[in-house]
């Protein structure tokens, strides 16, 4: 009786010390006392700010946080997010006062932007306030001021309409929050220069790139350890951006990085899909300073451990048939050494970029590609659909056969991983010529 007295004591206690912990870490991650610093009394709609130079500011804040790739340029939302979770559509946030964040004052905006506490309860990490926690006093103030000076836009969002039960329970994300959510701002590393705090602060800040370039666990949180060594995005994939020079920008000058956030292009490749919306509606905005701390932050991180890729090789009958589609299909843009055309078509001889995970090769293929419009590159270029054209086992002779040859060297595209992207993104199939009687 004495034994099992104690052992149940015992229980109690540690249960006790978890709950301890629980709290403590929830009180952590709700605090919101940096929110004070902002303004509680005056509402959005009713606040239009004077400084020109702080709308200004802000505006080029928008620009390193991208708020107009996801919620449009007129910020009135309803963009649509594909999750493993279901679907979300971005919110109005527009300073209308019915449909918009117009009854929002500056200490509810810093809150939605930095905790995700916005005004129908948790956000959920599609707006990446996990990211945006370490934005400055300063860039959120510039923020609000610029959202004051832009036109209300009346379109009301269900953002979570989409998602599956029960990740539509908008309370499930404090949950989430407790397990993931770093509640902390940015804070510069005193043994590092102001190019790389700089660059840490707009890459981990404001850009949230690691929201699309690391990898997630099941529940969605960020793998700390494989960070921004690539993740899935929807079906797209955010490459590795560590300096592995096999699978990640190892291999790129300075200026190329520049100049590929500058321009969506850098000679070798050309952004499409997400990162072309990206660059768009973003990074072509950056000022150099920034690119280069962007780049010195970069150069600076651990290698991933991805293996240099080992190569296919074909069977003869296929790879010669491959290389007669592409010279039929590809060559006329990418050229019959796979050269490309710079500054519009990426090359693909001793491409890097994409020997390693092939999605976004197979996407473009299925679906086309359009490369993003910037002021350095005005025209930009696009690619055709070719699902109506090749079936699967086809698309993936021409990928293998691309992905080794000019001095490439990739593992085997297969049938499947075709089918499964055709599937996933809706392509149509192959068209079927019917027989000449």
């Amino acid at each position: 009786m004495a034994k099992a007295k104690k052992i149940t004591y015992t229980l109690a206690a540690l249960a006790v010390v978890a709950a301890i912990g629980v709290t403590g870490r929830m009180w952590v991650v709700m605090d919101s006392s940096r929110s004070n610093v902002a303004d509680d009394k005056v509402k959005l709609a009713d606040f239009h700010s004077s400084d020109v130079d702080a709308i200004k500011r802000g505006e080029y804040v928008m620009r390193l946080a991208d708020c107009a790739a996801c919620h449009n340029a007129d910020f009135s939302g309803g963009y649509k997010i594909d999750t493993p979770f279901g679907a979300l559509q971005t919110s109005n946030i527009s300073p209308d006062r019915e449909t918009g964040i117009g009854n929002m004052t500056e200490h509810d905006f810093f809150n939605a932007v930095r905790q995700g506490r916005g005004e129908h309860g948790f956000l959920y990490p599609a707006m990446p306030y996990t990211a945006y926690t370490q934005m400055s006093d300063a860039d959120m103030h510039d923020l609000w001021a610029y959202f004051s000076a832009q036109k209300p836009v009346k379109n009301a969002i269900d953002e979570n309409a989409g998602m599956n039960f029960p990740y539509n329970i908008r309370l499930a994300m404090a949950g989430w929050n407790l397990l993931f959510f770093d509640n902390r701002a940015f804070k510069p590393q005193s043994a590092q220069n102001d190019d790389w705090n700089r660059g840490k602060y707009i890459v981990d800040g404001p850009a949230h790139c690691s929201v699309c370039h690391t990898a997630r666990n099941a529940l969605g949180g960020e793998i700390s350890s494989q960070y921004l060594q690539g993740g899935n995005l929807g079906t797209w994939y955010a490459p590795d951006i560590s300096p592995n020079p096999h699978a990640g920008i190892g291999k790129w000058s300075d200026e190329q990085i520049a100049d590929y956030l500058k321009t969506g292009s850098n000679g070798e490749s050309v952004a499409a899909g997400p990162m072309a919306e990206a660059v768009e509606h973003s990074t072509q905005y950056f000022n150099d300073q920034d690119l280069k701390a962007i780049a010195t932050y970069l150069r600076s991180l651990p290698a991933s451990p991805t293996a240099k890729p080992t190569a296919f090789v074909m069977d003869k009958t296929k790879h010669d048939q491959a290389a007669l589609r592409y010279e039929v299909d590809c060559s006329a843009c990418h050229g019959l050494s796979g050269e490309g055309i710079t500054g519009m078509v990426p090359a693909f001889a001793g491409n890097t970029a994409m020997q390693n995970d092939p999605t976004n090769m197979i996407h473009a293929l299925l679906d086309g590609a359009r490369a993003p419009h910037t002021e350095g590159r005005p025209t930009s270029a696009g690619m055709p659909a070719f699902s109506w054209k090749l079936n699967d086992q086809e698309m993936a002779d021409v990928l293998n056969y691309v992905r080794n040859s000019w001095g490439n060297e990739a593992a085997e595209v297969k049938a499947s991983d075709v089918a499964t992207l055709r599937k996933a993104t809706d392509a149509g199939d192959k068209i079927k010529v019917p027989a000449v009687k």
